[in-house]
């Protein structure tokens, strides 16, 4: 059975569920095709609060499809194609999400699936899982784009450790070095990621979304091309259009009235 992008949605918590039966949850061509259409999707949705992230039977994603690679890797138009299109436009969609996105993050998590996980917002992980990018073991580099992701997410040290040295990490090790938020047991790490989708959902759902389009355009800023202060002045121009909000109004009268906000 080909591999798919679920999702399942649980009042204001939607589950994306990579699977691909026999594969770890590899990323075929069409599961990044099927990965920017749900998350295309869940931008449009006022509904949704919170997403987690996670793959079916136990492992996250353990890469990219090699069985389909030989059909388009040695073309320079179809590779371009491929990481251009198919692969960054499922990440691009992730990243340009403004609902708050968790990773649930079991087993082996490679290649794409460190991707997938850097697009993340918060991060948790069971304490066997296991990540890394071994991609120089099959003779070739991460993608421009991707490896930019990466090496923010991860580090640039240990980015290259992965690249250079096809390095495999566990969960412990990457706790430490800030990848990760939390690390459980295997047992646990389902309830850890479902307990923080909860924290933020019930929390202000326009402010989330607001925190995640300023953090986005932070990122984004590039001093020696930009300007400093013009740069950072066109984001603060916008950064406060939400003043006479609903949700602006309930959160502080709910607090003077020393009672919960009903967001």
């Amino acid at each position: 059975m080909a591999g798919q992008v679920r999702i399942a949605a649980d009042g204001g918590i939607s589950r994306v569920t990579l699977s691909h039966a026999g594969k770890l949850n590899a990323m075929s061509r069409a599961m990044w095709r099927e990965l920017r259409s749900v998350f295309e999707g869940i931008q449009q949705d006022a509904s949704i609060r919170c997403v987690i992230v996670e793959g079916e039977g136990g492992h996250f994603c353990a890469g990219g499809d090699i069985a389909e690679y030989p059909a388009f890797r040695f073309s320079e138009q179809g590779l371009r194609d491929f990481h251009e299109d198919d692969v960054w436009g499922g990440l691009d969609a992730m990243l340009c999400c403004d609902v708050p996105l968790v990773a649930q993050i079991e087993g082996n998590c490679m290649g794409a699936g460190v991707e997938i996980a850097s697009c993340c917002d918060i991060r948790v992980a069971g304490a066997s899982a296991k990540f890394g990018a071994p991609i120089a073991r099959l003779g070739f580099p991460m993608a421009p784009r991707e490896a930019k992701l990466v090496s923010e997410a991860l580090g640039g040290l240990t980015a290259r450790e992965m690249l250079l040295e096809a390095a495999v990490l566990d969960a412990p090790t990457l706790l430490l070095r800030g990848f990760l938020n939390g690390v459980l047991t295997d047992a646990d790490v389902a309830g850890e990621a479902l307990a923080r989708a909860r924290r933020i959902a019930a929390l202000a759902p326009q402010a989330a979304r607001l925190n995640k389009q300023t953090f986005r355009a932070l990122n984004q800023l590039n001093p020696s091309v930009d300007g400093s202060s013009d740069a950072m002045e066109s984001v603060v121009n916008s950064a406060y259009a939400y003043a006479g909000s609903a949700e602006h109004r309930e959160g502080i009268t709910a607090f003077l009235d020393k009672r919960k906000p009903v967001f």
